[in-house]
């Protein structure tokens, strides 16, 4: 990821943690369940952030990959739901 990439992904991720999911130039979408997927674009690639909210108000990045195709990837889903699956199962560690 190159410097100005990091800034920008940095900067929309401070935005949607100010904003919300009204955070311009960012996109949300469903991928399943509870499963969630922001995506961001720079000038140089695009990214991909899979997310679910926890306790109403708690937003967890579980696992981010850089866009290579128009479909996300099975694998990194399966990356995702297997971290979603592991952090729910022992919430009360990760959370007071």
């Amino acid at each position: 990821m190159t410097v100005s990439d990091k800034a920008k992904v940095l900067g929309c991720l401070k935005s949607i943690e100010e904003l919300g999911f009204d955070t311009p130039r960012v996109e949300f979408r469903q991928i399943e369940g509870k499963l969630w997927e922001i995506k961001i674009r720079t000038k140089a690639a695009g990214y991909r952030f899979f997310y679910i909210i926890l306790r109403k108000s708690k937003l967890v990045v579980l696992h981010a990959y850089k866009k290579q195709s128009q479909k996300a990837p099975i694998k990194e889903i399966e990356i995702a739901t297997n971290r979603q699956k592991e952090i729910e199962k022992n919430e009360a560690n990760y959370f007071e």
